[in-house]
């Protein structure tokens, strides 16, 4: 049941319950990243192998990416209410079951059903601050959202390492328990914007949700497994692939012939709303995918711990907390397609300034990269997000906003796979070059052999041997660092190409008083 266009007057049951809705968004899309920067301690908890110790995550992204989507549907048929009461109080649960898991059995099974439970609460939060707030108050609204959408995967890291170093890793699941009963029991209370529908249960494509599954879940893993496994020269991946073709080309069958589609893709009718997915896919790289890489800079090349890491990185949450009421402000002074455009031109400055990188970097020199990306973030998710949902009508919210949700998740499932791709393979390829200079017949290389020799003596006659075996870890190192250069020149030409596509999007007219969400 659709509700209507909200008015003028904001209703304060309504606020609070969206600010429970939203410390919910923030609570679960902040486990990713604070589980993910302590694999390693849960690893030796549960006795896990490195395999099975990815599974943790890939679980949880595989079961979350799946929901995202189906989301749509399930607000429509149980209502806002209870869709997202089931969500927080099940994420909550398991949670507090991943805390207690004593094998890494029952932790991925635990993790799989946390990430698909909770999956809903994203997209939900994102349709909600369409349905219920007029558009004038869109400019206060929107960067409230992209700051937490953004902030939590940021600070990730920093969380999870002082959790994991304070307490235990145990702390990773069970701080969301109280704030999770909190979220649970605000949501069950205060949320009234909808009502349940539940004839449509009659036409529930079954199909289509298995086709869809198959399709999104294989795709995941594809996209996580695949630069470990170099690609096709897995027969997993081989299969998969075909597989994952095979259900999409089923899935949009469904959609096609199905009475009442499991997805509803008509929003992509939308100009701004299709445009806008791209450019949210494109943040997705710029989200996780930096996230992901100056952790690896500073883990494999400057041997930073977890917390060490987090507290480099801190630096771009401050700079989006800074800037996100900046950015409100200026979405109601500026054409939002500027924004855009400079928000992807700052990326595209940063990421040029971090391929200059050196294994000698630290802080000082990363901090103005991240001040950028910070800035940059806040000055893209606000527009972006404004007018891909804000210019459609309320009955399409729900469904177009899992999508676009699902649009960044994959955004950052592509750029994480590419990265690690072009990392591997650049880094062979640059060793295989400074290995040719690293000869008997190059008096530095034998300079600097020496040199090791001399103070490894302690080792007797294995000095030379382990000499050897360091300038070669030098050598690999280097070709590391040239190879997340050559990622930072990558990420460059691509931020700088979405910069120049920003017109795609029709600047939305100006919202008449009281104008609800969904006006065109």
């Amino acid at each position: 049941m659709n509700s209507p266009g909200p008015s003028t007057a904001l209703n304060m049951r309504h606020v609070v319950a969206f600010v429970a809705m939203v410390f919910g968004m923030f609570m679960a899309i902040l486990d990713i990243q604070i589980v993910s920067a302590s694999l390693s301690e849960i690893q030796a908890g549960l006795s896990a192998s490195p395999d099975e110790i990815a599974w943790v995550q890939t679980s949880y992204l595989i079961a979350e990416v799946i929901m995202i989507p189906l989301s749509g549907t399930l607000s429509r048929i149980l209502s806002t209410r209870v869709l997202y009461t089931i969500s927080a109080g099940g994420f909550t649960l398991m949670s507090f079951l991943c805390a207690q898991a004593d094998s890494i059995s029952s932790m991925i099974v635990f993790r799989a059903l946390q990430g698909f439970i909770g999956g809903a609460m994203i997209p939900t939060v994102f349709a909600t601050s369409f349905l219920i707030f007029p558009r004038e108050k869109q400019p206060v609204i929107t960067p409230i959202i992209g700051l937490v959408a953004t902030l939590a995967p940021t600070i990730g890291p920093t969380v999870g390492g002082y959790l994991t170093d304070l307490f235990s890793w145990h702390w990773l699941f069970l701080v969301n328990i109280v704030p999770g009963i909190v979220v649970t029991v605000a949501a069950w209370f205060l949320i009234d914007f909808d009502k349940p529908d539940w004839s449509l249960v009659k036409n529930f494509d079954w199909f289509g949700l298995i086709f869809m599954g198959v399709m999104l879940g294989s795709l995941e893993y594809i996209l996580e497994e695949g630069p470990r496994d170099d690609w096709l020269d897995s027969t997993v991946i081989s299969t998969l692939i075909v597989i994952c073709i095979a259900s999409a080309l089923a899935f949009a069958w469904r959609i096609a012939s199905a009475k009442q589609p499991i997805v509803d893709f008509s929003a992509f009718a939308n100009r701004n709303f299709s445009a806008g997915s791209l450019f949210s896919f494109s943040l997705g790289v710029g989200l996780y995918g930096l996230t992901f890489l100056y952790p690896v800079y500073l883990a494999r090349v400057r041997g930073y711990s977890s917390l060490m890491i987090g507290d480099t990185m801190f630096v771009t949450g401050i700079a989006m907390f800074l800037t996100a009421p900046i950015a409100g402000r200026l979405m109601t002074k500026i054409d939002p397609r500027l924004m855009m455009a400079t928000g992807f031109a700052g990326f595209a400055v940063g990421t040029w300034i971090a391929s200059a990188v050196t294994k000698d970097w630290s802080f000082n020199e990363l901090l103005i990269p991240q001040i950028l990306r910070g800035v940059s973030l806040m000055m893209c998710m606000i527009p972006i997000t404004n007018m891909s949902l804000g210019t459609l009508p309320p009955a399409k919210l729900r469904g177009a906003s899992g999508l676009f949700n699902l649009t960044r998740n994959l955004g950052g499932a592509v750029g994480l796979a590419i990265i690690n791709t072009v990392i591997n393979h650049r880094t062979d390829f640059h060793y295989e070059r400074l290995a040719e200079h690293v000869t008997w017949s190059n008096p530095a290389a034998l300079e600097t052999l020496d040199g090791l020799t001399k103070s490894l003596s302690t080792l007797g006659s294995d000095a030379s041997s382990a000499a050897l075996a360091k300038l070669s870890q030098m050598v690999q190192r280097e070709a590391l660092v040239m190879a997340i250069g050559d990622v930072f020149v990558l990420l460059t030409v691509l931020f700088a190409a979405i910069a120049i596509l920003t017109p795609l999007m029709r600047k939305p007219r100006p919202a008449p008083a009281g104008a609800g969400a969904g006006g065109h």
